[in-house]
């Protein structure tokens, strides 16, 4: 007596024969990420959007952040704006870095004319990975907690990363603080 062959869903088979073609165009650029991969702990689908995003950024070309958008944008001096122009034009960029997939954080303890001016002085002119996956954010920090733990504690940090500095330093944590310049910035669906 024959045993029945279990039926398999044809989208089965489709992810399977699309994660066999993925793991191939990955094979160049293999390395310890993909060894790291624990397949068995997903299903087939969720493996492929993984190896998709892989390969979307390892052939996602490295260009200046102001060039991925056309025409270049390049912001003018803020020497030469109002105060009224430049929070304008700030908010202007903001909503288009936004368009482009790129979200702000950690900006409330900066003025308009500082946020701009990092803006155009460090973001635009970063040499960054576009990578093109509709569900993919770069997120921009205006703010290194190593490098001014105290702004970060005072503004950012949440009580328990707060908690667990004041462990890790043996050092009391500055009293945590509104930030001076509050701003509803767009964020990436989920992040909050």
């Amino acid at each position: 007596m024959r045993m029945p062959r279990p039926s398999r869903n044809p989208q089965d088979v489709d992810e399977l024969l699309q994660n066999a073609r993925l793991r191939d165009a990955l094979e160049p650029f293999c390395d310890e990420s993909l060894e790291l991969l624990d397949a068995s702990r997903m299903t087939t689908a969720a493996e492929n959007k993984y190896l998709e995003s892989m390969l979307a950024w390892e052939r996602a070309p490295v260009e200046p952040i102001s060039r991925w958008f056309e025409p270049e944008l390049v912001l003018p001096s803020p020497d030469k704006l109002s105060d009224c122009e430049l929070h304008d034009l700030l908010w202007e960029t903001i909503d288009r870095l936004y368009a482009r997939r790129i979200v702000l954080q950690w900006t409330e303890h900066l003025n308009d004319r500082q946020l701009y001016g990092i803006l155009r002085r460090d973001l635009l002119p970063a040499q960054e990975k576009k990578v093109d996956l509709s569900d993919r954010f770069l997120h921009w920090r205006f703010l290194d907690a190593d490098e001014d733990p105290d702004t970060w504690l005072r503004y950012y940090a949440t009580r328990e990363e707060r908690r667990m500095w004041e462990e890790e330093t043996g050092l009391a944590a500055p009293a945590p603080q509104q930030p001076p310049f509050p701003r509803e910035l767009p964020q990436a669906p989920g992040l909050f």
